[in-house]
């Protein structure tokens, strides 16, 4: 079974993140921008 830190990880990380942007219609530029100023931002301090 999968933890829930796993489960939080998966749907946190920022390719999950990047690939749902896209999915819901961002211009992919866009969604790059967005998923890198997350990953530094918020992503690595989750995982501190």
């Amino acid at each position: 079974m999968r933890t829930m830190r796993c489960q939080l990880q998966h749907l946190l990380n920022p390719l999950h993140l990047y690939c749902r942007l896209q999915q819901a219609g961002l211009a992919e530029p866009l969604a790059r921008r967005l998923c890198k100023a997350y990953e530094r931002s918020v992503y690595r301090r989750i995982l501190a």
